[in-house]
C-alpha cells in the first residue's frame, strides 16, 4: 500500500470523479484508476461503485476513508516535523472561522503569514462555531476561531480567550430605531429578525438574552453568513442583533446600541494532540503563546 494509492482515493471520494480527481493529483486518469484497482485487489475489497453518471464509495471504501486521511496527515505532519527540525516550516494548516470573527484582522494576518513562511499553504474553512469545535477535535482542521457566548467553554480542545465583546441592533438607516441613541431587548422584540440558524452559537447568544428577559422575538430570516444579513437589512425587511466590533464592516446600515443585550467571548482552540509546525507558526504571527 503507497501513499499515493491513499491519496488518489480521498480524491475520488471527494471530488466524486475519478476525472476530477485525476485532474486534481495531475496524473491522467487511465494511472489513477490503475492505482486504485491494484490497491482494492490487495485489500480484497472494493472501494468504489461505479455508474456511467457518478462514483459512490462502498461500504469498505467508507470504512478506508478516514483510517486513510489519517496515514496521509500523519505522513505530512512527519515531514513537516523533520522540516522544522532543520530550521524550515512547510505543509499545511487549516483555519476554522466563523462568519463574524472581529477579534484578529484574519485577512492582514495570513498576508504576514505568508511572507514569513511561503512554503506553507493555509486552507481556510467557514462554519459554525460547534462544527469548527468538533472538526478540531478530530483533527479535521488545526485552528479556529469560535464565538461563544459567555460562560461556555470550548470543550475537548485546548485554546486561549482573544476578546468579549457586547451585541448592537443593526438596522436599515430608514428604520425609526436609526436615529436612537440605545435601544433595549423589549423594544426590539417587537421587530422582525434575520438570525443565524436555530441552535448555532451565533443565534444561541441572542436566543439566550431574549429568554432571560421574559421576551419572545420572531426570527423571520434564517441565515448563514453575515453579508447576507445586512442585504436583508438594508432592504428593510427586518433587524438584527450582531458583535459590535464586527458591523463597522457592513455598509448601508446603522447600529444602535443595546441595554443590557447579548454579548460573546472569541476564541481561538487548536487540538489538545499538539501543534504541527506550521500551525504553530501561525500562532506565533497571531502573538498567542501556546502555552
Amino acid at each position: 500500500m503507497e501513499l499515493q494509492q491513499l491519496r488518489y482515493v480521498v480524491a475520488v471520494a471527494e471530488t466524486g470523479s475519478f476525472t476530477k480527481a485525476a485532474r486534481r493529483c495531475l496524473v491522467v486518469q487511465s494511472a489513477l484508476s490503475h492505482q486504485i484497482a491494484r490497491l482494492e485487489r490487495e485489500l480484497g475489497a472494493r472501494l468504489f461503485d461505479r455508474t456511467s453518471r457518478s462514483v459512490r464509495l462502498t461500504p469498505a471504501g467508507s470504512a478506508f476513508l478516514s483510517p486513510a486521511r489519517q496515514c496521509l496527515d500523519f505522513a505530512e505532519r512527519a515531514a513537516a516535523e523533520v522540516a522544522a527540525a532543520v530550521g524550515e516550516v512547510r505543509g499545511q494548516v487549516v483555519v476554522g472561522v466563523i462568519p463574524t470573527v472581529a477579534a484578529v484582522d484574519l485577512p492582514a494576518a495570513l498576508r504576514v503569514f505568508r511572507e514569513r513562511y511561503p512554503q506553507v499553504r493555509v486552507a481556510l474553512r467557514m462554519l459554525p462555531s460547534h462544527e469548527l469545535a468538533e472538526q478540531v477535535r478530530h483533527g479535521v482542521i488545526d485552528l479556529a476561531f469560535l464565538g461563544l457566548p459567555p460562560g461556555v467553554k470550548p470543550e475537548g480542545v485546548r485554546g486561549h480567550e482573544l476578546a468579549r465583546d457586547d451585541h448592537v441592533a443593526v438596522v436599515a438607516p430608514s428604520h425609526s430605531l436609526a436615529g436612537q441613541a440605545e435601544t433595549d431587548l423589549r423594544t426590539l422584540a417587537d421587530e422582525l429578525f434575520v438570525d443565524f440558524p436555530a441552535g448555532s452559537p451565533g443565534r444561541m447568544q441572542s436566543d439566550q438574552a431574549f429568554a432571560a428577559a421574559g421576551l419572545h422575538r420572531d426570527v423571520a430570516f434564517e441565515v448563514t453568513t453575515a453579508e447576507l444579513m445586512a442585504g436583508l437589512l438594508r432592504e428593510g425587511l427586518g433587524v438584527a442583533v450582531l458583535p459590535s466590533r464586527y458591523t463597522p464592516r457592513l455598509s448601508g446600515v446603522v447600529t444602535v446600541p443595546i441595554t443590557n443585550g447579548p454579548s460573546r467571548v472569541e476564541h481561538l482552540v487548536w487540538s489538545t494532540a499538539g501543534l504541527t509546525p506550521a500551525a504553530a507558526a501561525f500562532l506565533d504571527v497571531l502573538g498567542v503563546a501556546a502555552g
